[in-house]
């Protein structure tokens, strides 16, 4: 049996504009985005998003963007505490240029070492260990669609093809667009950053 799991990455934010460490509404433009392409996939091979699948289990990360995200999709998503955004600490609520601006040679050792924790929150080697475990842990027959905060669904997908987790800052993972997982056996397949359509397109 095969495991197939499709991440979708939120509408834009003002946080993720700005490269800021936090969560915060989509803005209007990712609202108007969102709603732009709810119910316009159909193709079964990439995004049933208005569509129930039988069994599928749809899920969000427990953050403001990815909950709105969703349901401007259309979708009834579960808040899942394994797909939260990894913790940042006292770095939270301050944008990635301020932080490089007061404390370079921290944020250089966080780039450069997956271990590095230096906010004093979670190591991206610990982001990968949580949702890592998640995914292998999903059933063999399962069918899961989630809308997932940009660092899980680099997380995941570093996991899902068994690369070393200093990727993790090769991957983008540009807003509204899905990340299909299919897998058996510990063994996964991966289709990335397929943006997601309107009806009318």
């Amino acid at each position: 049996m095969t495991t197939r799991v499709t991440l979708i990455s939120p509408a834009l934010s003002a946080a993720l504009r700005e490269a800021r460490f936090a969560d915060g509404p989509l803005d209007a433009a990712g609202r108007r985005q969102a709603e732009g392409v709810r119910g316009g996939v159909a193709d079964a091979d990439a995004v049933a998003v208005a569509v129930a699948v039988a069994g599928q289990l749809v899920f969000a990360s427990p953050s403001l963007r990815c909950e709105q995200t969703a349901e401007a999709l259309g979708l009834v998503a579960e808040p899942l505490p394994e797909l939260r955004a990894c913790a940042m600490g006292r770095w939270h609520g301050l944008r990635l240029d301020e932080v490089a601006a007061t404390e370079p040679q921290a944020v250089a050792a966080w780039l450069a070492d997956p271990a590095a924790a230096p906010h004093g929150g979670e190591s991206l080697e610990a982001l990968h260990t949580r949702v890592g475990h998640w995914l292998d842990a999903l059933p063999a027959d399962a069918r899961v669609l989630a809308v997932a905060e940009p660092d899980v669904v680099r997380a995941l997908t570093v996991h899902a093809i068994g690369a070393p987790t200093g990727v993790f800052w090769r991957i983008d993972v540009l807003p509204l667009t899905a990340t299909e997982l299919s897998g058996r056996n510990g063994r996964w397949n991966l289709r990335g950053g397929r943006p997601l359509r309107g009806a009318s397109e």
